[in-house]
């Protein structure tokens, strides 16, 4: 008797990988996630099961945190009815966001794989059917369990947690540049150089709870105007600050004034590298911002440092709670300062930290 394949769940958003040229000017996403896998060559004889679910149809421009937040739970309902994982197709202006928010909220050890294409399916070379097979592989493989969300682009595979967009057009735009890809796939297999050292979830968003979280990115002679009408319709602010975490002086005192009121995170514009936290101690340098109450962001991109603050803010975490929570995602502390329990491998269940505790 034949053993049948694992099986994975394709979810399909739209985006580049899924547009053809239309009526009007340009592409726009047409093709749903069964047009997409009809499309890739040798998947057929791959061995993997393969169901596929229209989930949106959507440029990754506009896709929302509450999409992504269904996705997840229609994600988990399919993992927890027998799924060996989860494949998500979607527009790559997006991923390196909406990855973060997957991984922070997907409780499981199946992996849940994001993939997408920098060349639409009207041009030579489209890349979105080898991506798509390499997702999917990767999503069929053990070797992906207990790492939560990953990235899967041009064979390589990329932490969420890690990877970032560098390139507008490149077809090797996803690069995690602080620590490279956790692997790779070759000759069909899922080839694993470095592991992801711990996993970190949050507590399920209220479904009702909208959180305003700004993201202001710090510029030459930069005055506190626009700042301070940002920061007052704000419940949470990420700021992204020049270097290590500077700021231009001007804009010491509203920062100030905002940390008294909403959580503000510290992170750093520069694309790789930390913060620092106590190397500069001049008006508007680190150590200075962090001891009027901004909270440090780490090593975390300002992007999701913005994605974790938001999804801490809807599901209602304690204001004591936020910066624990930085530190740890920020690599300044110990996985065990983290606020709420989280996964941790057990072959083929999943238990949480608070079971053993």
């Amino acid at each position: 008797m034949t053993t049948p394949g694992p099986k994975v769940m394709v979810f399909g958003l739209g985006g580049t990988i899924a547009m053809t040229s239309g009526t009007g000017e340009g592409v726009s996403p047409t093709l749903s996630a069964g047009d997409l896998v009809d499309a890739v060559p040798g998947l057929a004889s791959a061995g993997i099961d393969i169901e596929v679910v229209d989930f949106r149809r959507r440029p990754g421009a506009s896709l929302t945190f509450a999409d992504i937040a269904a996705l997840a739970t229609a994600a988990t309902h399919e993992l927890a009815a027998g799924a060996a994982g989860v494949v998500i197709t979607q527009g790559t202006d997006t991923i390196e966001e909406t990855a973060y928010l997957l991984d922070l909220l997907h409780q499981r050890p199946e992996p849940v794989v994001v993939t997408g294409a920098m060349r639409n399916p009207t041009m030579a070379g489209a890349d979105g059917p080898a991506n798509l097979l390499a997702a999917i592989q990767t999503a069929a493989s053990p070797a992906a369990r207990d790492k939560g969300c990953l990235v899967v682009l041009a064979d390589e595979i990329h932490a969420a947690r890690w990877v970032t967009k560098t390139h507008s057009t490149s077809g090797a735009t996803f690069r995690s540049s602080d620590t490279g890809p956790i692997g790779y796939v070759t000759e069909g297999a899922v080839r694993l150089l470095t592991r992801v050292p711990h996993r970190l979830t949050t507590p399920t968003p209220r479904q009702a709870e909208h959180a305003r979280v700004g993201l202001y990115t710090v510029s030459l002679d930069d005055d506190a105007t626009l700042l301070d009408a940002i920061g007052r319709h704000c419940d949470g602010l990420v700021v992204a600050g020049f270097g290590v975490g500077h700021v231009p002086e001007p804009l010491v005192d509203t920062l100030t004034a905002l940390a008294e009121r909403i959580p503000v995170i510290l992170a750093s514009r520069t694309p790789a590298g930390p913060m620092l936290t106590r190397t500069y101690g001049f008006p508007g340098s680190e150590s200075d911002l962090l001891a009027r109450g901004l909270i440090p962001a780490g090593w975390l991109h300002p992007y999701k440092a913005r994605i974790l603050l938001r999804a801490l803010l809807a599901a209602q975490a304690k204001p004591q709670d936020i910066a624990p929570a930085f530190a740890v995602a920020g690599s300044l502390d110990e996985p065990s300062s983290w606020p709420w329990p989280t996964p941790i491998p057990t072959g083929d269940r999943t238990e949480t930290a608070a079971a053993h505790a």
